[in-house]
């Protein structure tokens, strides 16, 4: 079922962008995903924004912070991971050998949230619910369908997401290196790319790239380059289905796919 009601510990379950400019990138997002925008917060939480497709939440926008700016830190979008405990959590992936950015701190009434960042230097959150949830929508066109670790040191990152949120790395047969996630329950959670080659240049850091669902990866490839965004690889055929890399005007990364079908 695409409609969420609950997340199972170790999920992702949300994404946000962090923007320098949250009209023009509401603009892209709107004319390339259909995204409708909800109310815009206050300067106080930074303009954020919610997203929805059919009414239902499915991602958010806000202003970055002028000190990410200063660190040279371009927009980019964020991956949150449900859990049942914030705190313990944060404690058990810096025991892991990750490093807590911001500790767990209370987000109103909607939940408990904390930043993280992995021993190889890819960013995420967590997100222990309150009255939201995450995402309401996923694996929908416009909603989020697939969350994927890059990173330059997979054996690291598996070893420390096995000890954070018990994910067993599964190396997939195919013509590139590429792990899949799962919980220890089995349900599959993301996915895991070396960043090997020259498609990666040497300042790009380990991150979080998240993946929204198209009707035609290729016409979305058209659109975003219509609406003033990028293409960073453009339409490649996998396993999964047909996906590309892109980005917004304002320099995000993120993907796009048709998937084939999706695993339930």
């Amino acid at each position: 079922m695409p409609e969420m009601t609950s997340y199972v510990h170790g999920t992702p379950s949300w994404v946000d962008l962090s923007t320098t400019d949250i009209d023009g990138a509401l603009a892209f997002y709107t004319g390339l995903l259909g995204w409708e925008a909800g109310e815009r917060g206050g300067p106080e939480i930074g303009g954020y924004t919610m997203v929805r497709v059919r009414g239902l939440d499915v991602a958010a926008i806000s202003a970055q912070r002028p000190e990410q700016a200063e660190q040279g830190i371009p927009p980019h979008w964020t991956t949150y991971v449900s859990v049942d405990d914030a705190d313990a959590t944060a404690g058990a992936a810096q025991a892991a050998g990750g490093q807590v950015l911001a500790p767990a701190f209370d987000v109103m009434e909607f939940g408990r949230m904390a930043m993280l960042m992995d021993p190889t230097g890819a960013a995420f959150a967590l997100w222990q619910a309150g009255t939201n949830i995450g995402a309401r929508l996923v694996n929908d066109p416009g909603s989020l369908v697939w969350n994927e670790l890059m990173t330059r040191d997979p054996e690291t990152a598996a070893r420390f997401y096995k000890d954070v949120f018990g994910w067993e790395a599964e190396q997939q047969a195919g013509p590139m290196p590429y792990h899949e996630f799962r919980r220890p329950d089995g349900g599959l959670v993301g996915g895991m790319l070396p960043m090997a080659g020259d498609q990666f240049p040497p300042e790009m850091p380990a991150n979080w790239n998240v993946y929204f669902a198209v009707e035609d990866a290729h016409a979305a490839v058209a659109k975003a380059t219509e609406l003033g965004g990028g293409v960073n690889m453009g339409a490649t055929e996998v396993s999964a289905g047909t996906f590309a890399a892109l980005h917004d005007p304002q320099g995000a990364a993120f993907s796009v796919i048709k998937m084939n079908e999706l695993e339930s």
